[in-house]
């Protein structure tokens, strides 16, 4: 077939090894027409500004997985698929910056976990991605790169704090997306950008050689264009790692593979409450809530049975008053920084607000959080809440016998750039723990920044380590909506 011949658009991991087997492919080819496309079109072209670093040893790895692949075939189950890593997660040889400039050309010493565990399954780091500054808001603006813009529509955002990731897996400069969510930011860029977002189970995956933002709400995960793809990846990416406690509690709940539950039919009997709160009432809020109901139709077609949940929770005052987040910031990143060793001058939260080296955007939330810590009632507290949280939406599903509850995951479309994000409903997934993922569910209409419309995401949440059954629903959604 050769490198001209081969399409990037609806590659798969599938897709890329049956080329490889066939000999049509090669992973150095594959690699140069992803650094291709970065080159053409992030910093020229339409300008999307997804990337902060491409990697220089993608290449060379690349030979390398080459040369393996002769000798002895696929070494893993990614092997040569291109990854884009949010540029908050270690890797040995580039700069973790988080965005920003205060971090700027900080190496650690050893690869983040999940990073390992890519590289152990063949997958090669080919960039590392822009994201909101610490990964503190949602609109993916950073001191070190500036504004991602969605490839949509330039004139909004992507979503955040992982839009980087999310612009750039739409733009398709990388098949494997890796993005952290603390409040929204893997499941945001995804529902912006017509993708798929899964957050799993807190201590599915380790948060290890990850900038911190809130230990007790942060994890990563995949940013895909498919369900089955993303089903691979996270079955790489899980599992315990003895630099994350949490993780220790996915023993013995985790599958053999994430695939066995991409089943067509897996809508069928499914039983799925619609949480009315979440949707929007406004005439602003009508172009998301048809396409979700059209969802919803799609849903009961495909035989899921669907029940109204009356129970009222909102969204916004989760954030207002259970999210630990901005609590936990100073104490989690000062000890990712503290082990860092002598190799950095800025330390601290302290210090990076003392030296002006961050986006203005993130000030105030910067310098509200140096005056939090874990030793204030008021954090206790929240944590008292959220424990009363898991109970409400664990007695709501066994209240309605459900396996999961489905929402828009923003009540609006995504916001303009310049503005801040608005209505989203992530937060309910990462204040439980709960897992839960954003599936493509249309398009607003078309506008003249917008030729296709904007992308709208759908998402379900379920309890705890029943990944499985969110599996099973949304490949049974997005089989449904494929023509």
């Amino acid at each position: 077939m050769g490198k001209e011949k081969f399409s990037l658009e609806n590659a798969t991991i599938k897709s890329i090894h049956d080329a490889f087997t066939k000999n049509e492919l090669t992973c150095k080819q594959l690699v140069e027409m992803y650094i291709d496309r970065i080159k053409e079109n992030d910093k020229i072209g339409p300008k999307i500004n997804s990337i902060i670093m491409i990697n220089e040893d993608a290449l060379n790895r690349a030979e390398q997985l080459d040369e393996e692949f002769k000798k002895s075939g696929l070494t893993g189950s990614l092997h040569g698929i291109p990854v884009l890593l949010k540029d908050n997660i270690d890797v040995t040889n580039l700069p973790t910056t988080a965005g920003s400039i205060s971090l700027e050309g900080i190496k650690a010493e050893r690869d983040a976990f999940i990073t390992k565990k890519l590289k152990e399954a063949g997958a090669i780091v080919i960039a590392k991605t822009n994201l909101h500054e610490f990964a503190i808001w949602g609109e993916t603006r950073s001191s070190i790169l500036g504004q991602t813009l969605n490839p949509y529509d330039l004139t909004r955002t992507p979503g955040g704090s992982s839009g980087g990731t999310g612009a750039a897996i739409a733009m398709n400069f990388g098949l494997i997306g890796i993005g952290t969510d603390t409040v929204n930011s893997i499941r945001s860029p995804a529902s912006a950008c017509n993708l798929v977002g899964f957050r799993p189970t807190i201590g599915l995956i380790s948060r290890s050689g990850i900038v911190p933002y809130s230990l007790t709400q942060d994890t990563a995960g995949p940013i895909m264009r498919t369900v089955e793809d993303s089903a691979k990846v996270l079955d790489v990416i899980s599992g315990y790692d003895e630099n994350d406690s949490l993780t220790s509690w996915s023993i013995g709940n985790i599958p053999k593979t994430y695939t066995k539950y991409l089943n067509k039919e897996g809508l069928r009997n499914k039983r799925i409450g619609v949480l009315k709160s979440f949707f929007g009432e406004k005439e602003s809020h009508k172009e998301v809530n048809n396409i979700i109901y059209e969802n919803l139709r799609k849903m009961k077609d495909k035989g899921a049975i669907l029940i109204d949940i009356d129970e009222n929770i909102d969204a916004d005052k989760l954030i207002e008053d259970i999210s630990v987040h901005l609590y936990e910031l100073k104490e989690d990143l000062n000890e990712y920084l503290r082990g860092l060793g002598s190799k950095i001058d800025i330390n601290s939260l302290k210090k990076i607000i003392g030296s002006g080296k961050y986006d203005k955007g993130i000030e105030k939330n910067i310098e509200v959080a140096q005056t939090l810590d874990k030793r204030m009632p008021e954090y206790n507290k929240r944590l008292f809440e959220r424990r009363k949280l898991q109970n409400l939406v664990m007695e709501i599903m066994a209240k309605y016998k459900l396996d999961a509850i489905v929402y828009p995951h923003q009540k609006r479309p995504v916001v303009k750039v310049g503005e801040s994000q608005v209505e989203r409903n992530g937060v309910l997934s990462a204040v439980t723990g709960f897992p839960s993922c954003v599936l493509p569910a249309g398009f607003t209409n078309p506008t003249k920044t917008a030729r296709m419309g904007i992308p709208v995401g759908i998402e379900f949440l379920s309890r705890r380590w029943n990944e499985k059954v969110l599996f099973e629903i949304v490949y049974g959604l997005e089989q449904s909506s494929k023509k």
